[in-house]
């Protein structure tokens, strides 16, 4: 019963929490560049602006793939907060993703399929970082399930440093923040195009929004599960780790797909490999 209230939760709320942290995200950085910046209700203010306008679609694909997009990130999202097997949300988690790349393919525009390739890289970059998480999760407390890694009495961060600050690094890349916000942008300075997104409009932009919103929540819930011996501590540093990806996404320019990925991948190797093999020696040693 427990697991459906967190599950119920995450459907409903996340939407609401994730577009009041885009509000947040955007008055932050209107302040870091000297400016007043919108109010913190201008993301829903878009969407419901979105919602009004006409529908166009290029195919009959583009809206399937949509569609399965968002139940995929719903399912992944249910996943997790319903404590249930983490590799099991990063799959569900990844074909989400797969689908976004699908639906941006089918339009045969040549912006958005070099989106949709860009998509496909930083996939390449952050996935295996991801899934090196979960199994740094498993070592330590014996478990993939979410439920019992929120349980688990260790402090999980002592144990996991490397493959925490490696996690931290890519998850710039799934936040799609500077420098790694290649296959699309939130800064209209940095596109004359959306990217992946640019044949998207009306209602299916606007669920795409809501989905990074979905999106959003459940990466900082990985975040969470470093420090969820203590929930006080986890939710003051998750808040404070999204904050450095504002600071981060303001500060630098975007690079090259080239660097993002070998330094994504040296990040893996170094950070979180590493990591599990002192932490192999350790345990088993």
């Amino acid at each position: 019963m427990n697991a459906f209230f967190w599950i119920a939760g995450y459907i409903l709320l996340a939407p609401v929490l994730g577009g009041l942290i885009n509000g947040c995200d955007r008055i932050i950085t209107a302040r870091m560049q000297s400016r007043v910046g919108p109010p913190v209700l201008q993301p829903f203010y878009d969407v419901f602006k979105l919602m009004e306008k006409d529908n166009l679609t290029v195919n009959r694909f583009h809206g399937y793939y949509l569609f399965i997009f968002l139940a995929f990130m719903l399912v992944s999202g249910a996943m997790f907060f319903g404590g249930q097997d983490l590799l099991m949300v990063i799959f569900a988690f990844i074909v989400a993703d797969m689908f976004l790349v699908l639906g941006a393919y089918s339009t045969n525009s040549p912006y958005s399929s070099i989106g949709a390739e860009r998509e496909l890289l930083q996939m390449l970059a952050a996935e295996p970082m991801m899934l090196l998480s979960a199994v740094g999760f498993y070592m330590v407390t014996g478990s993939f399930h979410v439920s019992e890694i929120v349980a688990c009495d260790k402090s999980l961060i002592l144990y996991l440093p490397g493959v925490f600050a490696g996690f931290c690094y890519v998850l710039t890349i799934k936040l799609r923040k500077s420098p790694f916000d290649l296959s699309t942008s939130h800064h209209a300075h940095q596109e004359l195009v959306k990217g992946i997104t640019t044949e998207f409009a009306g209602p299916s932009l606007a669920l795409i929004e809501i989905e990074h919103w979905y999106e959003t929540i459940l990466l900082l819930g990985m975040i969470y599960l470093f420090f969820a011996f203590n929930p006080i501590v986890a939710v003051l540093v998750t808040l404070f780790i999204y904050f450095l990806e504002i600071l981060i996404d303001n500060a630098n320019a975007r690079v090259k797909w080239e660097l993002m990925l070998k330094s994504a991948w040296l990040a893996t190797i170094i950070l979180g490999g590493g990591n599990l093999l002192v932490l192999y020696f350790i345990l088993h040693g």
